[in-house]
């Protein structure tokens, strides 16, 4: 059994190594880390054989969590063909994006759908903030079939993928009015027929 001291020094290199990892899978990095420390923690039963090793979590690569946390996600539940709404259907067909194309970026969890990527490949603040709106449109359309996306969502995600550039987000959007219809009322961002294609040619060159 350890010890109270020994059990926070594992916990404390378990933080560490998620903070090694993408800002979007720390969180799910530390929980599969710490669940993974906890099983091998639990005392044995003396009529049964052990069946887990203990694992020095120093030795741990970020990377291979992060490989591991992928694997694990992708087994969840790929999209099927049957799970995108008839809109999505068409422009992924007219456009020539395969399902495939979207189960390496997005997986199944639940209700949810959760990105697979860790960056937007790109380097550009303004890209990468009109990636995100694309993205986000993209999600909020396999259920609903309306490309569109709330601004303050993406004002988040922005800042969580450090690219948020606060003195130009608004202006972002109004260089790109032929991607983006704003609906000042609802506060939402709605993709032009244009954004739908540019749509399929980021998710084709994020593969």
């Amino acid at each position: 059994m350890k010890s109270l001291k020994q059990t926070k020094e594992h916990v404390l290199e378990i933080v560490e190594i998620a903070k090694a990892c993408p800002e979007n899978l720390q969180a799910l990095c530390f929980e599969t880390l710490l669940k993974h420390y906890l099983l091998a923690t639990i005392p044995e039963s003396p009529t049964k054989e052990k069946k887990t090793e203990n694992i020095e979590i120093k030795d741990v690569k970020p990377e291979d969590v992060v490989a591991t946390i992928k694997s694990d996600a992708k087994k969840q539940s790929d999209l099927k063909e049957s799970d995108l709404h008839v809109k999505v259907k068409r422009l992924l067909e007219r456009e020539g994006v395969t399902v495939e194309h979207i189960n390496n970026l997005f997986y199944r969890d639940g209700e949810q759908i959760l990105p697979l990527f860790d960056n937007l490949k790109t380097t550009k603040l303004a890209e990468c903030q009109c990636r995100i709106v694309l993205l986000q449109a993209f999600v909020a359309a396999l259920a609903s079939g309306e490309f569109e996306t709330p601004i303050e969502s993406v004002r988040s995600e922005c800042q969580l993928r450090k690219c948020y550039d606060p003195n130009n987000f608004t202006n972002n959007f109004r260089n790109r009015k032929t991607l983006f219809d704003a609906d000042e009322k609802r506060k939402v961002l709605k993709l032009t027929e244009a954004g739908k294609k540019e749509l399929s040619v980021v998710i084709k060159e994020m593969q």
